[in-house]
């Protein structure tokens, strides 16, 4: 039975622990947000040759196939993007690192970056993305953004707060970057 339990309970424990990327809400519209951005370091795979996620370079470099070999811990969301036929996977570096500090990566598909800040508008959903979810919540979050006359400057992004064992109260969200006037 104790075994059970913490089974079940490993996962949020894990995530209790695991950093989550700031942001500043700004606003709650009618099923969606407007969030404010911070820059922040990144570590980003381009499937642009290979048609691989990334998953695997990103997860060797934070395991320590860096130039200084250091582990470094995972954090959440995990951003995935796609345009013009190429697709991207990035993990969010801990609030540690600055562009002076995250160390190199080895591979070659693999860059180390700083995002610019941003605002975005976001729509949550649960369960496991897949295409079907991610097209359909993109389409919902576009038109409420036309129907309240918010300018998109950029195409949309799915973050992934949760890891694959984690079965219930997923987190996932559609991202899209707004042109925003406080």
């Amino acid at each position: 039975m104790k075994q059970t339990i913490l089974i079940f309970l490993f996962p949020w424990i894990l995530m209790a622990q695991t950093e989550e990327q700031s942001y500043e809400l700004i606003e709650t519209r009618s099923n969606f947000e407007i969030r404010y951005y911070p820059p922040v370091m990144m570590v980003e795979y381009d499937s642009n040759e290979s048609g691989s996620s990334g998953f695997r370079s990103l997860f060797r470099y934070i395991s320590g196939s860096n130039n200084e070999e250091i582990k470094i811990a995972m954090t959440t969301p995990v951003h995935m993007e796609k345009k013009e036929g190429k697709s991207s996977m990035a993990f969010v570096l801990p609030k540690k690192f600055d562009p002076s500090s995250a160390p190199e990566p080895k591979e070659k598909n693999v860059r180390v970056y700083q995002s610019e800040a941003g605002f975005y508008a976001t729509i949550r959903y649960s369960g496991y993305t897949n295409p079907n979810k991610e097209k359909s919540y993109t389409e919902k979050l576009i038109k409420l953004l036309e129907e309240e006359g918010i300018k998109r400057i950029g195409s949309a992004k799915v973050f992934v707060y949760d890891a694959p064992y984690n079965f219930i109260n997923r987190r996932n969200e559609i991202s899209i970057p707004i042109d925003w006037k406080q």
